[in-house]
């Protein structure tokens, strides 16, 4: 079966066909500047990537261009839209209703709907893209995949925060995760490659880009994970505070006379390494610069890799252990010195880093030492892949 991965934002829109059987993407590519002037990257497996300025003022617009590129007569990966057997969406909140990948019907939709106050900048996108899919390819099979749906197995006690419980139950304000796809998919995949039972281990998965996350996973369950009710809460990210104590906000609230929006745009938009650089929330502009001795790249790099290490040593004392540490997403994967800079405040748990091996860049290798009593892997994740699978697994059912 071939599957259409979609993974629709408010003005883009990322696509995959990923080839089920084989597990071989057919093509991938993207949208952008949807609503505005738009423009499709397409690329066919083997060959360069397509680029076209298109009009796409709308995502059914987009998502028809990108169905057109995929059965192109020169180019097109698929003879005919009747190669598509299923459609799998990535979709970010599902609240407390969805504990596992669903199949999409109007019933869903709607509780997906109603999820939209917690994610209001991600829902409605997602559910657009998924309104999209099925105008322009009726009757094929839709999947959503939640963000949320793998953190769905952490207990009360790590999921509720310290406020009236009143606010729980009426409104269900407590810590939901997000990067649940990936967490799920790389800790899966680090037992495979270590050759070690799934829901016998203890594993904390550091997914570290300009979002980033971190989780506990306990015999095959997430247990905790930093992000919160929103995306907000945990490490510190490329233009994300992280944890912050909310008085300070009070104070500067008072101080730089802000309101709430205010508020929420220095730290969703104005924080996070970005902030505390004054150059760039791109890591690599960091490390260019913290390689000049610039201080300001040098205080971003201390500050979050120290943030990251407070969080696995968390997660170790939460499993009362840890026997995998895994690095993925674009930091996590291409990051040698952070990902050092962790594990050299990890000596306690008996990690000990293979430097050589850890110069790997964007490949799965183990980048711990055969003595190091905590197996550390470099491993790439793939949503999309993710997506592909368990679309799979609910359609052929």
């Amino acid at each position: 079966m071939n599957v259409l991965v979609i993974n629709c934002g408010s003005s883009s829109l990322k696509y995959q066909v990923i080839n089920s059987d084989t597990e071989e993407v057919l093509a991938k590519g993207l949208c952008e500047r949807i609503g505005l002037d738009g423009r499709l990257v397409y690329q066919k497996a083997g060959c360069e990537k397509e680029i076209t300025d298109a009009d796409m003022p709308t995502h059914k617009q987009a998502i028809q261009l990108v169905l057109d590129a995929l059965v192109n007569q020169k180019t097109g990966a698929l003879n005919s839209l009747e190669e598509i057997g299923a459609v799998g969406h990535r979709m970010v909140h599902g609240g407390e209703k969805f504990a596992c990948s669903t199949v999409l019907n109007e019933e869903v939709l709607k509780v997906v709907e109603e999820c939209s106050d917690l994610a209001p900048l991600h829902n409605p996108a997602n559910l657009i893209g998924v309104r999209a899919c099925q105008e322009l390819m009726p009757g094929v099979p839709m999947v959503g995949v939640f963000d949320t749906a793998f953190h769905q197995t952490m207990p009360e006690k790590a999921y509720l925060y310290g406020i009236d419980y009143d606010y729980y139950e009426k409104y269900r304000v407590r810590k939901y995760g997000f990067h649940g796809t990936s967490h799920s998919y790389v800790s899966k995949r680090a037992a495979e490659i270590i050759g070690k039972p799934y829901e016998e281990l203890k594993t904390i998965v550091c997914h570290l880009g300009n979002g980033a996350s971190i989780c506990a996973v306990k015999n095959g369950k997430s247990i905790d994970t930093s992000m919160g009710l929103t995306p907000l809460e945990g490490l510190i990210m490329g233009t994300r505070s992280g944890d912050i104590d909310p008085g300070a906000m009070e104070y500067l609230a008072k101080k730089e006379n802000l309101d709430l929006e205010g508020v929420m745009t220095i730290l969703n938009k104005k924080s996070g390494v970005q902030g505390l650089s004054h150059i760039s929330s791109d890591f690599r502009d960091l490390e260019a610069a913290a390689a000049k001795n610039d201080q300001g790249g040098i205080r971003a790099l201390e500050t979050y890799i120290y943030r990251v290490a407070k969080y696995v040593g968390s997660y170790a004392a939460a499993m009362n252990g840890v026997d995998v540490i895994c690095f993925t997403a674009g930091v996590g994967e291409n990051g040698p010195d952070t990902r050092k800079g962790v594990c050299d405040y990890l000596g306690y748990l008996g990690v000990e880093l293979d430097d050589e091996a850890n110069q790997v860049r964007g490949e799965e290798k183990v980048i711990s030492t055969p003595n190091s009593k905590v197996t550390v892997l470099c491993l790439p994740t793939n949503e999309e892949l993710a997506i592909a699978r368990e679309t799979v697994e609910l359609t052929r059912k």
